[in-house]
C-alpha cells in the first residue's frame, strides 16, 4: 500500500523472499566524487532542468496560465482610470466629480490587484524517491512544482518554496522570475534531507509562522502521515490550501511479480507479499483503498478541495481539472 515503498527483493515462483538489496554502498556524496564526475553530474541536473523547463512552459504558455488566473483570484480591485461613459456601463461606477469638471459623464475603472503569494510545500521524505515507473514521486513533485511556479509567474505571482520531511529542510522566501522558478525546480530535484519522516504538521505550522498574509499554498506530499488534522484545519483557515496527493499505482495495487519483501523506507518496517495470490493482493488493494479513503473524507469533512496525481499519469489534466472547477464556486 501507500507506505510499502522500497522493493527489497523479487523471487518469482518462489515463495522465500529474498535478500535485501543492499544499495547504500554505491551511493556516493558529491563529496567523494571526482571534480569531473561533479562536472558532468551538475551537467546532466541541468540538462534535466531545462527540459523540464521546456515542457512546462510550452504547457503553461498554451493551456494552462489562464485556467490557473480564473481560479485564482487577486486580493482586490483597485482604481485604474477613467473614461467616458458607454450604454451597458454601471451607472455606480460614474465619477460625479470628474464628469461635473469635464462636461460629459465618466466612470471609473478598476483593475484586479493580482499579485499574489503561491508556496509549494514539498514533501521529501524517504518514500518520494519511489517509483515503478519512468519517475518517482519525488520527480513528479518536481513536474508539478514547475507547472505551477510557472503559471505563478505567468500571472505576476511571487513563489516560495518549503522543503519538508518531520522538520523543516530548506525555506526559499516568494520572489518572481524566471531564475528563481529554476531554483526552486532544482531544490525540489536535487535537496538532500537529513530527516526520512513525514511531518505534514511540520510544514503547515511553519507556513503560518512565516506567511502572514493569505497566501496560495499547494501541499505536495504522499500523506503517508497520520496526525495532521488540526494543523490542516488552521492552514486552510489562514490561506487558500490545495492538498496534491501524488500516488504510485503500485501503492495502490500490487503487480503480480512472485514474492516480495517490501520495506517502509521512513521507519525500516519490512513485510513480505505474495502477489501471486489473489487473496495477498486483494488485502493489500483494501488496505490501501482505506488509508486513501479516510484521508479524502478528512479532507471533505475541513472543506478542502484536493488533487490526486498518480506518477504515471501526465499531472497537466488534473490541475487544469481543479483550476476550472475552482473557477466555477
Amino acid at each position: 500500500m501507500g507506505f510499502w515503498s522500497r522493493l527489497l527483493g523479487i523471487s518469482e515462483g518462489d515463495s522465500r523472499p529474498t535478500a535485501p538489496i543492499d544499495d547504500e554502498d554505491d551511493l556516493l556524496s558529491l563529496e567523494e566524487l571526482s571534480e569531473e564526475e561533479r562536472v558532468e553530474r551538475r551537467r546532466a541536473l541541468l540538462k534535466r532542468i531545462r527540459k523540464l523547463e521546456i515542457v512546462t512552459r510550452r504547457i503553461v504558455n498554451q493551456q494552462m496560465a489562464g485556467s490557473y488566473h480564473s481560479a485564482f483570484k487577486g486580493r482586490g480591485m483597485n482604481f485604474d482610470e477613467v473614461r467616458v461613459y458607454q450604454p451597458g456601463d454601471e451607472i455606480r461606477f460614474i465619477d460625479w466629480n470628474v464628469s461635473a469638471r469635464m462636461g460629459d459623464v465618466f466612470i471609473k475603472q478598476f483593475v484586479e490587484e493580482r499579485e499574489l503569494t503561491v508556496f509549494l510545500l514539498v514533501d521529501a521524505s524517504a518514500s518520494q524517491l519511489f517509483g515503478t515507473g519512468e519517475k518517482s514521486k519525488q520527480e513528479a513533485a518536481a513536474e508539478l512544482g514547475a507547472l505551477l511556479a510557472f503559471s505563478a509567474i505567468k500571472n505576476n505571482d511571487r513563489v516560495g518554496l518549503i522543503i519538508f520531511t518531520d522538520v523543516i529542510e530548506l525555506f526559499v522566501p516568494p520572489k518572481k522570475g524566471r531564475k528563481h522558478v529554476l531554483r526552486v525546480i532544482r531544490e525540489i530535484l536535487e535537496f538532500k534531507p537529513s530527516g526520512r519522516r513525514t511531518d505534514l504538521s511540520v510544514a503547515l505550522d511553519f507556513l503560518n509562522k512565516v506567511q502572514k498574509r493569505k497566501s496560495v499554498a499547494f501541499l505536495i506530499s504522499d500523506f503517508q502521515d497520520s496526525d495532521y488534522r488540526r494543523s490542516l484545519l488552521v492552514a486552510s483557515k489562514r490561506h487558500d490550501l490545495v492538498p496534491i496527493v501524488v500516488i504510485d499505482p503500485a501503492e495502490e495495487e500490487l503487480p503480480r511479480i512472485g514474492t516480495v519483501r517490501l520495506e517502509n523506507p521512513e521507519t525500516g518496517e519490512l513485510e513480505v507479499f505474495d502477489t501471486l495470490s489473489e487473496r495477498c493482493r486483494r488485502d493489500f488493494a483494501a488496505r490501501a483503498q482505506a488509508i486513501r479513503d479516510k484521508r479524502e473524507k478528512l479532507f471533505k469533512r475541513l472543506a478542502v478541495s484536493f488533487v490526486t496525481i498518480k506518477t504515471n499519469e501526465n499531472p497537466y489534466q488534473p490541475l487544469v481539472n481543479y483550476f476550472k472547477l475552482r473557477a466555477k464556486r
